[in-house]
């Protein structure tokens, strides 16, 4: 039952993404869509279509996916439904870390290293929150406070690297921190993909360790399975996705929170479900929050991070006053 709805996912993202790229300031019918992307459409429709809004959204799938992914590994792994990238201080570090990256090459270096700058400064962070929370033992609620107050620093450090930046770049920077794929292209698809394909699938791969950690860490360790190494391993997956998804979109914020919650929902709390539906639904938040951005308020193009936040702030309000932490 759920790997049926698991295809149904992703029937239904497959058909969000033809009826999202055909969206727009100019529409394009359904049946053309089709036959732009069988190589039979108009010049002009391939233009629009597979080198404009079809690399951008495949880089919202790509966004959505890791985020997701990366949200449902933390969430399993601290054992808290109020665990997500954004929370605990990896976003925000990747996105401080990738604007004083920009900053400091006053733009020009290339978007290859951008995912690197944002790895290294989401893995300071979330070391940070995780010393920091800790004191025998980790309350959710601590992690939380503290995951909070890590990201506030980090936004604060996001600003000031904006501001001592190029003054060309800072228009280009905060549009960046709220979270967008606009100007996206298929180098940026190319870059950002093989972080996201591998820490997926090795995510996948180890879902039966996952379940067992959410045991608690005796019977796992009853059970044969290597905690620290494994935990080690799921945490710095989740870093990674998150961060390389900060590096190319910014800081789109909640998805991580969100959609491994809905997925749950969906399909129970066995993470051999659970991660892929995380990615489909955190593809599919993206993908529709960029849609709205684009033609809602047109001819403005508004960052796909302000919709995901007025959708994830109430949510996470939810959460926490639903938590017994």
């Amino acid at each position: 039952m759920a790997t049926m709805k698991v295809a149904l996912l992703a029937v239904l993202l497959l058909a969000a993404v033809i009826l999202s790229i055909g969206t727009g300031s100019v529409h394009v019918p359904l049946w053309e869509v089709g036959k732009t992307l069988i190589g039979k459409g108009t010049a002009q429709h391939e233009l629009i279509l597979l080198q404009l809004r079809l690399p951008r959204a495949a880089a919202s799938l790509l966004v959505g996916a890791a985020m997701a992914v990366s949200g449902a590994l933390l969430q399993a792994l601290v054992r808290n439904p109020l665990a997500s990238p954004d929370l605990l201080g990896t976003t925000s570090g990747a996105a401080a870390a990738a604007i004083a990256f920009i900053a400091a090459t006053n733009g020009e270096a290339s978007i290859a290293w951008l995912p690197l700058a944002a790895l290294a400064g989401g893995c300071a962070a979330s070391a940070l929150t995780y010393l920091l929370a800790w004191k025998k033992g980790s309350s959710p609620l601590r992690m939380v406070m503290i995951g909070v107050s890590v990201s506030s620093a980090m936004g604060a450090l996001s600003i000031y690297f904006t501001l001592a930046g190029p003054l060309y770049l800072v228009s280009q920077a905060l549009g960046w921190m709220a979270g967008t794929v606009y100007g996206t292209s298929w180098k940026h698809v190319a870059y950002l993909a093989p972080w996201v394909l591998v820490g997926t699938l090795v995510a996948m791969a180890q879902a039966r360790s996952l379940n067992v950690l959410e045991l608690g860490d005796p019977l796992a360790t009853g059970v044969g399975v290597k905690v620290e190494r494994k935990r080690f391993l799921f945490i710095a997956w989740s870093v990674a996705l998150a961060s390389s998804a900060v590096g190319i979109a910014g800081g789109i914020s909640f998805v991580g929170l969100m959609a491994p919650h809905m997925a749950r929902t969906l399909v129970g709390s066995n993470n051999r479900f659970v991660l892929p539906a995380s990615a489909i639904l955190g593809a599919f938040l993206v993908l529709l929050a960029d849609l709205a951005g684009r033609t809602l308020f047109m001819p403005l193009d508004i960052p796909a991070g302000l919709f995901t936040a007025l959708l994830g702030a109430p949510f996470f309000m939810y959460l926490l006053l639903k938590s017994k932490a």
